[in-house]
């Protein structure tokens, strides 16, 4: 190894060396953009007049119980929806997962003018419903549906990713044994892919605690944080804003680091399972 480095030309040593370096370079400006955003926020927060404004704790009830419902809504509709794409060849199948990309690419104040179209009182299925007495818009329903609307696309895509990374030798072996589909989705590949499932947990929960465009045109009311903030924001300025901006924060990464923190720890474990092995 040392006479093969000793024959490259000056060059090449150089040129390596410059690559290295402008590679550092790079992550130093990576860290410092990410950076910075957040040391601002610290820096600008008036602590000693740390106050919420009126109506705020109501956006944070708002936004964290509903927001709960609508994960539960995107894992229950969207783990099935991954699985069926991921196992799946046929040509609807990839229509399918053609319009999971549509609904994922389509700007969130696009969106919004969508559900507002198809759902509103006067929309398309809008009025079917409001026939029944089921009004979508400016509600807790809207609310939630808005939320739906953002996160499952995430959720579908990162969970099909996850049920493919499964090798298909393993549900094939449990089916030989005489498991039952169920079985096999809950005993095999459910646990085989909760890493990725996890993944799209997060992606998706990030979406929709922060989703502001379709919720802004659709379900203006209830006001979740990402709403309240816009209002205070245009009522009171930017420093009316900080106090809500940190509980959002509070809000919305807990689940993301505590899933953060379960993969690293899988992960050493795995490592260090093999490390015994060998």
């Amino acid at each position: 190894m040392q006479k093969w480095r000793d024959d490259l030309p000056v060059d090449a040593d150089v040129g390596s060396r410059v690559g290295a370096g402008l590679g550092r370079l790079g992550e130093v400006v990576t860290w410092v953009l990410l950076a910075v955003p957040f040391i601002a926020l610290a820096v600008e927060t008036p602590w000693r007049h740390f106050r919420l404004a009126y109506g705020d704790w109501d956006a944070v009830a708002v936004s964290l119980g509903l927001s709960c419902l609508s994960m539960a809504i995107i894992v229950f509709l969207g783990t099935r929806v991954a699985h069926w794409l991921a196992s799946t060849r046929s040509r609807f199948a990839r229509v399918a997962e053609g319009l999971v990309l549509v609904a994922l690419m389509t700007p969130p104040l696009a969106m919004g003018i969508l559900l507002a179209t198809a759902y509103g009182p006067v929309g398309t299925f809008g009025a079917l419903l409001a026939r029944g007495g089921i009004l979508l818009g400016n509600n807790a329903p809207a609310f939630v549906l808005s939320q739906v609307y953002g996160g499952l696309p995430y959720f579908i895509l990162a969970a099909r990713a996850a049920f493919e990374a499964v090798p298909p030798v393993l549900p094939m072996a449990a089916r030989s044994l005489g498991a039952t589909p169920w079985q096999v989705f809950r005993r095999v590949t459910l646990p085989l892919a909760r890493g990725g499932l996890a993944a799209g947990l997060v992606v998706a929960w990030v979406r929709v605690i922060g989703e502001f465009g379709i919720v802004m045109i659709f379900a203006y009311f209830p006001q979740g944080i990402p709403v309240k903030l816009y209002v205070n924001l245009q009522n009171d300025g930017l420093g009316a804003v900080y106090a809500l901006l940190w509980l959002l924060l509070v809000v919305a990464l807990p689940l993301p680091i505590f899933v953060l923190m379960m993969t690293r720890r899988r992960h050493r474990a795995h490592h260090t399972n093999d490390d015994t092995v060998f």
